[in-house]
């Protein structure tokens, strides 16, 4: 590929969670497209214990040995100061950054009555306190630049639903919102923001219960969606190809991509003379309760096998 076709040649890209993964997988792309990469990630399990730069470093030393430019950063997204480092480090050794991908992420499930507020506080500080934490970061160096993209990574267990994960669910909705504003507010200065949704075997998904048939079946099939099939449209959003999108959410899933919807009213009804607790009862929920949506999980929206 000539340095003329790579889409984000001249770019520098910081990547979070990239140590392993999509995360991983996004960075050596986006190495391969012509970016600069920083590539940051703690090295914890999927729990968010323990430390290690090793996997980061890993992909720093495969993106130098097919000739591109990569540093490493081992700093916590979920930690303010950190957050500015690991966007100062790309400034500093590259001159500039174009393009933050909010990957980072872990996992403590339970169900919601034996949800501990440790499970909760630590979810919800690594994934929307991380992508804030680093889009804010890299707010102000976007706009003194006029340009910039922000890609986060939400999930369909918050656009859809699962069993055990509300800490994950809230935060990753949580996300689609952050996204949102950050297109709104920073549109002016050329400042893009959009959300991915991604099927893909990784360490997280690696904690899936296989203790059933079924269980297993699933994991079977996520394991076929494998993290490279993610990268290309994360590279897509972070480069100038995609100029003109912004506020959006996608999902990809092995071959297939979505556009996903975001909320907007489907049914209204009206009293002139306004509403009592009775007269809902009467008049709104008849007229409301077959566009009520079901309990769904995610793989009763995505029912069919990936392709």
């Amino acid at each position: 590929m000539s340095d003329s076709s790579k889409c984000l040649q001249g770019k520098v890209v910081l990547v979070t969670g990239a140590g392993r993964g999509i995360g991983r997988e996004i960075a050596l792309l986006a190495a391969r497209q012509g970016a600069a990469v920083v590539v940051n990630d703690l090295g914890v399990d999927p729990t968010g214990s323990g430390a290690d730069v090793g996997p980061a470093q890993e992909v720093v030393s495969l993106i130098e040995s097919e000739g591109g430019r990569a540093i490493v950063n081992g700093d916590s997204v979920a930690d303010p100061a950190g957050a500015e480092r690991m966007v100062q480090a790309g400034i500093s050794t590259f001159g500039q950054l174009d393009c933050v991908i909010n990957n980072a992420g872990i996992l403590r499930d339970s169900i919601f009555h034996k949800m501990s507020h440790d499970a909760w506080n630590q979810v919800i500080n690594v994934h929307l306190g991380g992508a804030f934490n680093v889009s804010r970061a890299a707010a102000m160096h976007f706009k003194e630049r006029n340009g910039g993209s922000m890609v986060h990574f939400t999930s369909t267990s918050g656009l859809i639903g699962n069993f055990g994960q509300a800490n994950y669910a809230a935060a990753k909705l949580g996300m689609v919102g952050l996204s949102k504003s950050i297109a709104l507010d920073m549109s002016r200065f050329n400042v893009r923001s959009n959300c991915i949704a991604p099927f893909a075997w990784s360490r997280l998904i690696g904690t899936i219960p296989t203790d059933t048939p079924e269980q297993q079946a699933r994991v079977a099939k996520i394991k076929t969606m494998t993290a490279d099939k993610v990268a290309p449209l994360a590279v897509f959003l972070a480069s100038d190809l995609s100029r003109e999108v912004t506020g959006q959410i996608f999902a990809a899933r092995k071959n297939e991509m979505f556009l996903i919807s975001q909320p907007r009213p489907i049914r209204s009804v009206h009293s002139s003379d306004g509403w009592t607790p009775q007269s809902l009862a009467e008049r709104m929920l008849p007229a409301f309760k077959s566009g009520f949506y079901a309990l769904d999980r995610t793989t009763d929206v995505f029912s069919w096998d990936p392709i």
